[in-house]
Parts: C-alpha cells; structure tokens; sequence
C-alpha cells in the first residue's frame, strides 16, 4: 500500500504585513501518495509557483506546514528535483558538466554515474549533444537536459514549475511525451504546475483545480485514463469530456 510521501497540512502564504499584506495561496490542505504525478492547474497569478516554492523549502509559509517523507520541511530540499520554467543550465559548462554538476553537489562521483547519465541522455535524445554548451541548442533542448539535471540523482520527489511554457506547441509535445515516459519508468512523486488544461489531463493521475487569488484548491479531478497517454487516448471521448469538464469549472471563475 502507498504512502502519503508529501502533506500540505493548512500551508498558507501572506507576502507583508498590515493594511498592505497580499493573501497569495491558500490555507490548502493536501496529501499526495508515492509515486503520483499530480498537477496544479490553475490561472496566471493564482499563487501556484508559491506552492512550489513552499514545497521545496525556498519560501517559508506563513501558516501550515509542508511535510514530505515523513520530514517537514524547514529549508531546501536537496533530494528533491527542481526545475523552472527557466532552467538553471550554468551557460559556461556542457550538457553533461551540467548534469555532473548535480553529482558534485551532492558527493556523488560523476565518473561512477557516466552510464546513468548516458541512459538519460538517451532516453530523451540528447546523447549526441552532451558536448554541447547551453547557447548551442534550441530551447526545447535545453529543457530535455534540464529533465536530465532535474533526474540524475533519482529524486523520489519532483517539482515541475511550467517547464514547457515558453516553448513551441510541437515541441511542448515531444518533451510531455519524454517527461510521461521518465515518469513511467522511475514512479518519482510529480507536483507539475500548468495552466494547459490538456497538458495537465495528458500527464496526471490527479488534477488539482486552483482558484484564482488567493489561490485554493476547489476540487480534485482523478484522471482515469491508460498510459502512454499518446494521440489515441487524447483522442478519445473520455480525454475530451474531461476537458470539457475542467474548462466548465474555469468558466465558472470567469477566467476562460
């Protein structure tokens, strides 16, 4: 039987004090099982990267606490993988420094793990730029070697703040495809931040529907869909009535 791997237990965040204190997020309470990938959906502004940040023990809550394997959390998280909409590639490195460069931090041996580090290279087709520096590939790129960064110390927990959105609709849906597959094979825990209806349906088990500011979570959509969620499943009237169902509760808030 699963356990509960991260508890939001009345987190909630207010940026000053008085007259002027902006209430951002919550009080949200929230359990997320081992091995889940869950998305936060909601609109721009709703308090969804403060979460996050919470989360990875970046930003202390005002109220609550955030717990995640049993610990909670007080400062940052280093077993935790991270990544931003913009990625934290040192432009001075390769692919693969940046990636060693995770090892190092941690203690870990980059020569002991250059196998691990080719495997995931590959499993998102980037073995044949791992010499290549930062501005030499294209965003999309860039962010498959962030998901690299992000998984080289096999993380049970993953926090993915809006990777994909800067990126290209074509590309966006070659990287879901590579994140779905990574997270099929390794089952880390995923908290990933959307505002893409389809994208979050695409990738979760859960969908957690924030309101807009202060943000809250309303309502918890379970997606009960196989995976690979490939263009067949996305197809579907199953696929299409849960769009259709999420973009009514947005519609509700006048935000769609």
């Amino acid at each position: 039987m699963m356990t509960h791997q991260i508890e939001f237990s009345a987190v909630k965040k207010v940026f000053g004090t008085g007259p002027g204190a902006v209430h951002a997020f919550g009080p949200v309470d929230l359990s997320i099982k081992e091995g889940e990938f869950i998305s936060l959906l909601g609109p721009s502004g709703c308090g969804k990267s403060t979460l996050m940040l919470m989360t990875a023990g970046l930003l202390e809550a005002t109220e609550g606490k955030v717990v995640i394997g049993g610990s909670e959390v007080t400062g940052p998280q280093t077993d935790v993988g991270v990544m931003f909409q913009d990625n934290t590639l040192v432009p001075w490195r390769t692919v693969r420094g940046n990636i060693e460069l995770q090892l190092e931090m941690r203690r870990m041996s980059p020569q002991d793990n250059k196998n691990k580090i080719d495997q995931l290279l590959a499993s998102v087709h980037m073995e044949d730029f791992a010499d290549r520096h930062p501005y030499e590939l294209s965003g999309g790129m860039q962010q498959r070697a962030a998901f690299c960064q992000a998984m080289i110390h096999e993380p049970k927990t993953m926090l993915l703040d809006e990777p994909l959105g800067k990126l290209d609709a074509m590309t966006r849906e070659r990287i879901r495809s590579d994140l779905q597959k990574l997270w099929m094979q390794k089952r880390p825990t995923v908290i990933f931040v959307t505002h893409s209806i389809e994208e979050a349906i695409q990738l979760s088990t859960r969908v957690a529907v924030i309101t807009p500011r202060p943000g809250q979570i309303e309502r918890i959509i379970d997606i009960d869909l196989p995976f690979p969620r490939d263009f067949e499943v996305k197809n579907s009237p199953e696929f299409t009535a849960y769009v259709r169902e999420t973009q009514e509760i947005f519609r509700g808030y006048g935000v769609i």
